[in-house]
């Protein structure tokens, strides 16, 4: 075993130099270590998708009220509708059944 670890120290030494272990260490602090470390990029791309995607859905959203208030401004018999619907208005001497 001792033989082992000795033939390992001289292969390391011989072909492992200072300069390539100082060029790993910088490697691998600028990789993981630091503020702008593979991780935190990976982790900063996640939430930008996550909020591009958010964005997306609130856009969708926004059109479809959009629509909804323009129709309700210049249409009587969807805001008639929509009152009913929603709000279970009814007219003088007409009854409403309500069936969930």
């Amino acid at each position: 075993m001792n033989e082992r670890l000795t033939d390992a120290w001289t292969w390391s030494r011989r072909y492992i130099r200072f300069s390539f272990m100082a060029m790993v260490g910088v490697l691998a602090y600028v990789l993981f270590f630091n503020d702008n470390s593979v991780m935190e990029n990976y982790t900063y791309q996640k939430e930008i998708d996550r909020l591009r995607a958010e964005i997306s859905a609130n856009r969708d959203t926004l059109q479809y009220y959009e629509e909804m208030n323009r129709r309700l401004q210049t249409d009587p018999e969807t805001m008639e509708r929509i009152v009913r619907e929603q709000y279970h208005m009814q007219r003088p001497n007409e009854d409403i059944y309500i069936v969930e």
